[in-house]
């Protein structure tokens, strides 16, 4: 009686003991895969490589020089699809220069390097294709078809630009969000640059 009384007792033992070690390795393995998960997320926000900040760098004023020639030529009265397509640059790339301060912030980066500070030559340092002092100049003193002329002119050279070095980012860049936007910039443009060239012809 008692022999089998111990037996008993011993596997009721060893019974709690089992369960006890598997809740415990069960916690361990969550409270570790979930610190993994989150240390994962974190690394991915923070990673970033010198093409993306010569990427996110030169095309926020990039950017910002597409938007003062739209502007520019909003306000000298061109045909309306000219005017159309103006109006849509400027509203596509507006969002994007917060974007990409947000981005070179996420990175480290000082955003006011990126900034426009004022002036035609203060975007210079961006990417290819970007009007000069004397071009922006002639496009801000002309008005209908001529303004319409010189900013699509000016605008696909502009664009050509952008695609290059988007073209450049998404080969190099590993900063996702920033290659992610070089994708959507790439394509965007190159629609724009279809279209507006068939627009110059119509001039």
């Amino acid at each position: 009686m008692n022999k089998r009384h111990l037996t008993a007792s011993a596997l009721l033992a060893s019974a709690l003991v089992l369960t006890a070690c598997g809740s415990d390795a069960g916690d361990t393995a969550g409270s570790t895969s979930s610190g993994s998960n989150g240390g994962s997320t974190a690394s991915e926000t923070a990673t970033g490589n010198d093409a993306d900040v010569a990427f996110l760098t030169g095309m926020t004023p990039h950017h910002e020089q597409a938007v003062e020639m739209s502007e520019m030529v909003l306000a000298a009265d061109p045909p309306a699809e000219v005017a159309a397509i103006a109006q849509q640059i400027k509203d596509a790339q507006d969002p994007e220069i917060e974007q990409m301060k947000t981005m070179l912030a996420d990175l480290g980066q000082d955003t006011g390097g990126a900034a426009h500070s004022g002036g035609h030559s203060a975007g210079m340092a961006g990417h290819g294709g970007m009007m000069d002092d004397d071009e922006m100049a002639a496009l801000m003193d002309a008005s209908g078809e001529d303004a319409a002329r010189l900013y699509l002119e000016g605008m696909i050279r502009h664009h050509e630009g952008a695609i290059e070095a988007s073209d450049t980012q998404i080969a190099d860049g590993q900063y996702a969000p920033a290659v992610d936007l070089a994708k959507t910039i790439k394509t965007a443009q190159a629609a724009e640059v279809t279209e507006m060239q068939a627009l110059l012809q119509s001039l």
